[in-house]
C-alpha cells in the first residue's frame, strides 16, 4: 500500500463517519476494498490505539478490525492476513495504550476483537496472551485493571465457547492455572463494596468495585461450568460455590441501601445477584452432582424470598424468575430422581440428593409453594389489566418456546406443572381451591374475587391431566363454566377468556363425546358476538382449535357448527389489526378446514374468507409469516372446496408466482407454502391455461437452487404431466426432466427413485399422434443413465426395480427405441468394446437373474410383459437368453395366475368389467379409491389418474395371452425346428409350470 497509507486510512474513517451519504458511501467501499490489503489492519490498530482520534472514527476503526478477523483470520481463508502481520497484530492488542482505553464502548469492542483471535490461536500461536493479562490485572491502576477484566472476561468467554474434545482439556488447564486468582480479586472486589454500599462510600468508588466483581463473577461462573470435569473435587470451585448464596442474600439487602443513589449502580447491583443466580443454575444443568451439597440451601434461599412476605420485600422480577427456574430445575434433574427400585440406585449423590429434596418440599411446604403460586403469582396484575385494555391482541398472544427462562407468568406456570410431580399432596389442595369458589356467588363488580377466581381456574387448567380423576368436568362444564360464558360484564371477560382456555384444554382430557355439541355452541357464542373482547375472542378461536385437534374429534358432529366457525373466525380476521394475532386466527382457520373439509365446502361460509385474502395478502407486504399463514390457509380452502373459483384463479397463480421466483427476497419464507398451493391449485384445474403454464417456468430455478423441495416439486411435475403432457414436457417439463437426470448421480436412494417414477409417468401418459413418443424422449438420458446402472447390477432392490420398470414400459411403447437407446448406451463403454451386441448380452443377463428382486407385483408383472414383448424383436441375443426369459415368466404367471370356481385360469392382475385398478401414483395421496363412480369430493386432478391407472399394463393386459402369443409368433418367425431346440434347451420343471397355463 502507498507510504502515506495512515493519514490516507484515516481521512477514509473520517469520511465514513460523516453524516452525509455522498461523502460517507464512497468511504465505505474504499474500506471495504482494503480489507484484503496487506497492512491495512495494522493501520487500524494503529487509528484505534491512539486516543487522541475522535472516539467516532476510533469506533469505526475497531468495528472494520472486528470485521476483518471474523473474515480474514482463519489460515484457509481466502485473502487471509499473513502470519508476520498476524504476529504484530496480537503484539500490538496487549500494549498500554489498549489497556488504558478511556472510552468504555470501545474497550468493550476492543476486547470482543482479542477474544475472536484468542478463539483462533490461544494458545498454540499466542501462549503469551492469558500471563500477560494475569500481569495487568495485578497493575496498582484501577483502569488497567479493569481493562484487563473486561479483556479476559470476553476470551474466557470465547475459549468456553469451544467444544472439541481437545480445546475443552486446554480450558480445563487454563482453569486450573487461573481459577485461584480470579476467586481472590472476586471476594476482595466483592468484600470492597459491599462494605462501601454499607458505610455510605461514594457512589464512584461503589461502581469501580462493583463492576469488577461482576467481570470477576462472570469470569468465575464460565471457568466452573466449563473448566472442571467435577466441579465438587476443585477445593476453590467448592469454596466458591458454597458462598453463592450468602453472597447474593448480602446484596440484596445492600440492594436497598442503592435506591435513590442513581440507576447505574442499581443495575449493577442487580445485574450481580443475577449472575449469582446463573452460577447456580450453570452448575446445576452441567454438573448436578457438583450441586447436589447446594440442593438445601439453593431451595431454602428460593422458598424464603419467593413464597414468604418478609423475603418478598426484597427481591425484584427478574431475581424471582432466576429463584423459581433453580426450584424447576431441581425437581426437574433427572438425576435427582430415584428408579422405581432404591436398590437400582447405581450413584449414591442421587440417593441423597431425592432424601433433601424430600426433606425441604415436605407436605405443608408443597402445599403452602402451590397456595402461593397460585393467590399472588398467578393473579393478574394491574400492569397485565392495563396492557388488556391498551392492547388486547398483545396480551392475548401466548408466550412461546422458552419464555419461562426469562418472563414471570410463563415461569411460574411451568414450576407449578413441575410441581404437580407430588400429586397425591397437590391434588386435593388443588380441588379445595376451587371448591371455595362454589361456596358464594361472585359479583362482577368484585375485581379481586375474579381475579382469584380467573388464577384458580388457569390452575386447573394447567394442571387437567393430574386432575382426571378429581375434577367431573362435565358437570362443571354443564352448571358453572356454560353459564358463567353469558355474564357479559366487562370485568367477566377475565372469566370468560378463562374458561374458553378450559374448554381447549378439558376437551382433551376429559369430557364426554356428548357434550362437546354443546362445547362448539359454548366457543361460538363468544367468538360470534360483535361486542365481545379481542382477547376472549381470540381465547375461544384457539380453543376451537384445540377441540378440533383432538383424537375424539367427530367430523360429523362438528359439520352443522362449522360454517358458523368459518364466519366468526372470519370476522376476528377482519377485526384483527396486529399481523401476529391475524396470523394466529388463519392457523386457525386452516386447521378447520383440514379437520373438516368437505362439510365446510357444503356448509358454505367460505366465500367471504376467500375475497377478503387477496386483500389480507396486500396488507402484509412486510410480514411475510403472515403472508405464508395465508398460504396455507388459501391450500386448506382449495382442498376442502376441491375447485377454485375463476375470480379467485388469476390471484392465486399470481401469487405462487410471486412466491416461487427465487428473484424475490420474500421466497425463502413462503416458498415451502407456495409449492404446496400451486400443486394444490393443479389438482383443481379442468385445463391449462397461459398463465398455469407460464408458472411452470419457476420450477427449474428451484430445482437448480437445491433438492431441499425435490418431493414437492416432482408432485407438481405430475401434476401438469397428466394436466397437459404435451404441452409441458415440450417446454418447461422437458428442462426439469433434463436437469434432474444430471442430477441422479448426487441423489440418495430415495430421490432417485422419485425421479424414475417420474420418468415412468412421463412415458406412461398419452400423447397426440404428432408426438407419440414424446415422452421416451424427454426421458432418453435417464434411460441411457438406467442402461448403465442396470450393467453394473449393484443397485438396491428398491431402485432396480423401478429402473426394470421403466425399461419395460419403454419396450412396451416400442421396442425399436428400446434397441436405440442400447446402441446408444454402448457408446464408449470400453469394458464392453462399445458393443451393442455385448451390452444387450449383459444387459439381459442382469434382468433375468436380478429380476425376482421386484417385489412390488404390479412392477414385476410389467418387467414380464416388457420380457415377453422381447421375444418377437427377432433378435438373436434375446433367444439366446431364451430359457432364463421362459422361466422369469414362468415366475411371473405363478404369481398373477389365479384359479377360478369352474378351475380355469385367469390372469388375477387384471381388473374385472365395472371395477378399477389401483392408482400407479404412488407417493402422494396414496392410491385412488375405486368405485362404480367417482367420488362426490374427487377433484379433476384424482379423476386424471383415474384415467392414467386404468390404462396401467398390469390392469389392462393379459399376462397369459401375451405370453402365448409371443410364443405362437416366435414359433411362426423361427421356424417349428428352431422353436422346439429352444424349448428343449428349458429347464423341464419350467416347462411343466408353464404348460399349466399355455399348451406349448
Amino acid at each position: 500500500m502507498d507510504p502515506n497509507i495512515y493519514a490516507l486510512v484515516l481521512d477514509t474513517l473520517n469520511r465514513a463517519t460523516s453524516q452525509d451519504t455522498e461523502v460517507l458511501k464512497p468511504a465505505e467501499k474504499k474500506l471495504q476494498e482494503w480489507e484484503i490489503e496487506p497492512g491495512f489492519y495494522s493501520v487500524l490498530l494503529n487509528v484505534l490505539s491512539n486516543h487522541t482520534i475522535d472516539i467516532n472514527v476510533r469506533w469505526l476503526a475497531v468495528m472494520c478490525f472486528k470485521n476483518g478477523v471474523d473474515r480474514y483470520w482463519r489460515r484457509n481463508a481466502p485473502n487471509a492476513i499473513t502470519d508476520d502481520e498476524k504476529q504484530k497484530l496480537r503484539h500490538g492488542l496487549l500494549t498500554q495504550s489498549i489497556f488504558s482505553e478511556p472510552v468504555a464502548q470501545i474497550a468493550t469492542q476492543q476486547a470482543v476483537l482479542i477474544s475472536k483471535i484468542a478463539r483462533f490461536d490461544c494458545p498454540t500461536n499466542w501462549p503469551s496472551l492469558v500471563p500477560e493479562l494475569v500481569g495487568a490485572l495485578k497493575a496498582p491502576q484501577p483502569l488497567v485493571q479493569h481493562r484487563s477484566l473486561l479483556i479476559f472476561h470476553h476470551v474466557v468467554k470465547a475459549l468456553a465457547s469451544k467444544r472439541l474434545i481437545g480445546d475443552r482439556r486446554t480450558f480445563q488447564e487454563l482453569t486450573n492455572s487461573v481459577y485461584s486468582f480470579i476467586l481472590n480479586l472476586w471476594h476482595e472486589n466483592t468484600e470492597l463494596f459491599l462494605r462501601h454500599i454499607q458505610e455510605g462510600a461514594a457512589t464512584e468508588l461503589i461502581t469501580e468495585h462493583l463492576e469488577k466483581a461482576l467481570l470477576c463473577l462472570r469470569i468465575l461462573r464460565k471457568l466452573t461450568v466449563f473448566g472442571f470435569k467435577k466441579a465438587h473435587e476443585s477445593q476453590d470451585a467448592s469454596a466458591f460455590l458454597n458462598v453463592v448464596f450468602d453472597r447474593a442474600k448480602t446484596s440484596l439487602e445492600c440492594r436497598k441501601l442503592l435506591k435513590g443513589r442513581g440507576i447505574y449502580p442499581l443495575e449493577l447491583c442487580e445485574k450481580f445477584i443475577i449472575h449469582l443466580t446463573k452460577v447456580a443454575l450453570g452448575v446445576l444443568c452441567f454438573h448436578p452432582f457438583s450441586y447436589v451439597p447446594l440442593i438445601r440451601p439453593s431451595l431454602e434461599f428460593a422458598l424464603y424470598y419467593c413464597f414468604t412476605e418478609q423475603g418478598m420485600s426484597l427481591i425484584y422480577e427478574r431475581f424471582t424468575i432466576q429463584c423459581l427456574n433453580i426450584v424447576k430445575g431441581i425437581l426437574q434433574c433427572v438425576e435427582y430422581k430415584l428408579p422405581k427400585g432404591i436398590d437400582q440406585v447405581k450413584e449414591p449423590l442421587t440417593l441423597q440428593a431425592h432424601q433433601v429434596k424430600t426433606e425441604v418440599l415436605d407436605t405443608n411446604t408443597v402445599c403452602h409453594m402451590c397456595r402461593h403460586l397460585v393467590t399472588h403469582y398467578f393473579l393478574l396484575s394491574s400492569d397485565d389489566l392495563s396492557l388488556w385494555d391498551a392492547e388486547p391482541e398483545s396480551f392475548a398472544t401466548d408466550e412461546a418456546g422458552e419464555s419461562w427462562k426469562y418472563s414471570l407468568r410463563p415461569c411460574t406456570e411451568t414450576l407449578f406443572m413441575e410441581l404437580f410431580q407430588f400429586r397425591n399432596v397437590l391434588a386435593p389442595e388443588l380441588v379445595r381451591l376451587l371448591a371455595s369458589l362454589q361456596q358464594r356467588q361472585i359479583s362482577p363488580d368484585d375485581l379481586p374475587a375474579i381475579l382469584k377466581k380467573d388464577a384458580i381456574y388457569n390452575a386447573v387448567r394447567l394442571a387437567a391431566f393430574d386432575l382426571y380423576d378429581d375434577v367431573d368436568f362435565d358437570e362443571w362444564f354443564t352448571n358453572v363454566l356454560s353459564q358463567e360464558l353469558k355474564i357479559k360484564d366487562n370485568n367477566y371477560r377475565i372469566i370468560r377468556r378463562r374458561v374458553c382456555q378450559l374448554i381447549g384444554q378439558w376437551c382433551g382430557v376429559r369430557a364426554s363425546q356428548s357434550l362437546r355439541p354443546a362445547m362448539y355452541e359454548a366457543l361460538l357464542e363468544p367468538l360470534s358476538r360483535a361486542d365481545e373482547d379481542a382477547a376472549v375472542k381470540l381465547a375461544a378461536a384457539e380453543a376451537l382449535r384445540s377441540t378440533i385437534d383432538d383424537f375424539n374429534f367427530d367430523v360429523e358432529q362438528f359439520a352443522p357448527y362449522a360454517p358458523h366457525a368459518i364466519a366468526a373466525l372470519y370476522e376476528l380476521l377482519v377485526e384483527s389489526e396486529e399481523c401476529d394475532t391475524k396470523m394466529h386466527v388463519l392457523h386457525v382457520v386452516s386447521y378447520v378446514m383440514e379437520r373438516c373439509g368437505a362439510s365446510v365446502a357444503r356448509g358454505g361460509g367460505t366465500g367471504a374468507l376467500f375475497s377478503y385474502l387477496p386483500q389480507l395478502w396486500n396488507h402484509a407486504a412486510s410480514h411475510n409469516m403472515l403472508r405464508a399463514a395465508a398460504l396455507s390457509a388459501v391450500v386448506h380452502l382449495l382442498k376442502a372446496l376441491g375447485e377454485c373459483t375463476p375470480n379467485i384463479r388469476p390471484w392465486i397463480l399470481s401469487v405462487v408466482n410471486e412466491s416461487t421466483r427465487l428473484s424475490e427476497p420474500a421466497h425463502v419464507y413462503l416458498l415451502e407454502d407456495a409449492l404446496e398451493l400451486w400443486l394444490a391449485i393443479l389438482e383443481t384445474s379442468h385445463t391449462a391455461d397461459p398463465a398455469t403454464l407460464q408458472l411452470a417456468e419457476n420450477l427449474y430455478p428451484i430445482l437448480e437452487q437445491s433438492t431441499e423441495h425435490l418431493r414437492i416439486v416432482v408432485y407438481i411435475m405430475q401434476a401438469y404431466t397428466l394436466l397437459c403432457p404435451e404441452e409441458f414436457l415440450s417446454g418447461a417439463g422437458g428442462k426439469c426432466m433434463a436437469l434432474l437426470e444430471d442430477m441422479l448421480s448426487d441423489m440418495r436412494t430415495e430421490g432417485v427413485i422419485t425421479v424414475l417414477k417420474m420418468a415412468e409417468i412421463c412415458v406412461s401418459v398419452s400423447f397426440p399422434e404428432r408426438n407419440t413418443f414424446l415422452g421416451v424422449k424427454v426421458i432418453w438420458p435417464i434411460l441411457i443413465r438406467v442402461i448403465h446402472c442396470l450393467l453394473e447390477g449393484d443397485d438396491l432392490p428398491m431402485v432396480l426395480s423401478v429402473q426394470l420398470c421403466l425399461v419395460s414400459r419403454v419396450i412396451l411403447l416400442s421396442s425399436d427405441l428400446f434397441y436405440k437407446a442400447i446402441q446408444e448406451a454402448s457408446n464408449g463403454l470400453v469394458e464392453y468394446d462399445s458393443d451393442p451386441v455385448k451390452v444387450l448380452t449383459r444387459f439381459l443377463h442382469v434382468w433375468t437373474e436380478k429380476m425376482n428382486l421386484v417385489t412390488q407385483v404390479e412392477r414385476w408383472k410389467v418387467v414380464g410383459l416388457g420380457l415377453a414383448a422381447l421375444l418377437t424383436t427377432q433378435n438373436a441375443t434375446v433367444l439366446e437368453r431364451f430359457p432364463a426369459i421362459l422361466l422369469n415368466l414362468t415366475e411371473v404367471l405363478n404369481d398373477v395366475m389365479k384359479t377360478e370356481d369352474n378351475g380355469t385360469y385367469v390372469d388375477g392382475l387384471v381388473a374385472p368389467p365395472g371395477s378399477r385398478p389401483a392408482s400407479p401414483l404412488e407417493g402422494r395421496g396414496g392410491a385412488a379409491r375405486w368405485g362404480d363412480a367417482a367420488a362426490a369430493g374427487d377433484t379433476p386432478h384424482e379423476l386424471r389418474r383415474r384415467r392414467l391407472a386404468a390404462s396401467h399394463p398390469a390392469h389392462c393386459i393379459d399376462l397369459r395371452a401375451v405370453t402365448m402369443h409371443q410364443l405362437e409368433t416366435l414359433k411362426n418367425q423361427v421356424g417349428v425346428e428352431t422353436f422346439n431346440r429352444l424349448i428343449q434347451a428349458t429347464d423341464q420343471e419350467t416347462l411343466q409350470q408353464i404348460r399349466e397355463y399355455i399348451p406349448l
